[in-house]
């Protein structure tokens, strides 16, 4: 099954035209997310599903928020089927530079030389890497919806799962996906929190509206093909804590996106973190989910920060209203008033060139304030498998013409 090909050309090769088509904003291995435990000698193979397909593929992997020099050793992807099998002739090795290893210094990404590898749209992905030294603090992703194994040794090549494999807390290094298109293709870049990262969805099966959104692009004519999640379940717009702020980490995860030519704004933990009804569920959730409370006016002039960025870059902007949360523990009527304050704005003000209106998709038709009933996990707040699924299918394609 394994090939010995390189399947790379000269560095630097083809540097236009590049898209992105799968994205993990990186966090740091701290106490908002299940990380990996130190680790020696050891290969992290992981699944990811992208979303529009090229005729080359390069990597990003990230030691952002690492505290040494990370040293890679063998890389290799691989196309792969739904057992996560690799599929036979698919797998090549991954250079930079021209060479197989890389080190990369603390607080810093590295890319991929490119890979002839067609990718068709939708097609999951094997990324294997061995890392032979040590590893206290790997940069990661928290919420596990790209399925990984973690095996001692060099096991890159394998074509299967080795019988020695456990599963990953977290998505360790791999932080994008970037192919060649064999058409004219533009990103989608959504900024968002739990309700973008797909807490509630199945893990593993991407079930995520982001996910959904990009199947039913795929299906349709046009340029824009590529979709990317960029959420951070408990992340905030203003203020670090279960990762870096929606603000601070825009140009990173959404602006230096190849190929971008949209952003979805979809951010509303903020004001469920700053109005929790008892006093001390407030002040728990601020001690967990960083910084201080916010008021509306915040939240409206972070919204028009980011859209002014996003135009300043040169691409389309636009806005997710906040879905309802009544019935979960976090609710308090001064924040749903909160909420409907947000939304009212976001779909009147004139800001944005479209408008995602998530809000009404799921609100009880009895009970405003609340998710209707099926399209919530079970906690009234993060959705189900339907609930996504819905959230994508509300979506009107034509935006991203």
């Amino acid at each position: 099954m394994d090939d010995t090909t390189t399947g790379t050309r000269t560095p630097g090769a083809d540097a236009a035209g590049w898209v992105r088509t799968w994205g993990a904003s990186p966090q740091a291995p701290d106490s908002s997310v299940s990380r990996l435990d130190p680790f020696e000698n050891a290969t992290l193979r992981q699944f990811v599903r992208v979303s529009g397909g090229g005729s080359r593929v390069r990597i990003r992997l990230s030691n952002e928020y690492g505290t040494a020099p990370l040293t890679l050793g063998a890389t290799r992807v691989a196309l792969a089927d739904a057992g996560h099998q690799v599929q036979e002739g698919s797998s090549h090795a991954v250079t930079f530079g021209g060479r197989p290893a890389v080190t990369v210094p603390a607080g810093a990404p590295v890319l991929s030389d490119p890979v002839d590898l067609p990718v068709p749209a939708l097609s999951r992905l094997a990324i294997s890497v061995h890392v032979p030294g040590r590893v206290d603090a790997a940069t990661c992703h928290g919420t596990f919806h790209a399925l990984g194994w973690i095996t001692p040794g060099d096991a890159t090549a394998a074509p299967s799962l080795p019988a020695d494999a456990v599963p990953l807390p977290a998505q360790a290094f791999v932080s994008a996906v970037e192919v060649l298109p064999d058409r004219p293709g533009r990103a989608i870049a959504v900024l968002g929190d739990s309700r973008v990262d797909g807490i509630g969805s199945t893990p593993g099966t991407d079930r995520r509206w982001t996910d959904i959104l990009a199947e039913r692009l795929a299906g349709r004519d046009g340029t824009t093909r590529y979709v990317i999640s960029q959420g951070i379940g408990g992340n905030r717009l203003l203020n670090d804590g279960v990762g870096t702020s929606a603000l601070a980490r825009f140009d990173r995860d959404v602006l230096a996106t190849p190929g971008l030519g949209h952003v979805v704004i979809a951010v509303g933990g903020d004001l469920v973190f700053s109005f929790a009804s008892d006093t001390e569920v407030n002040a728990e959730l601020l001690a967990m989910f960083g910084g201080e409370p916010v008021t509306v006016e915040d939240v409206v002039a972070a919204h028009l920060q980011l859209a002014a960025r996003a135009r300043a870059h040169g691409v389309k902007i636009h806005a997710a209203t906040i879905a309802p949360y009544g019935g979960s523990e976090m609710y308090s009527a001064d924040g749903d008033t909160a909420r409907e304050q947000v939304n009212a704005w976001i779909r009147a003000s004139g800001v944005f060139d479209g408008v995602l209106d998530f809000d009404a998709v799921w609100r009880d038709p009895a009970d405003s304030s609340r998710i209707r009933a099926g399209f919530h996990m079970g906690d009234h707040l993060h959705g189900s498998d339907a609930g996504y699924d819905a959230l994508a299918r509300s979506v009107d394609l034509a935006l991203f013409d």
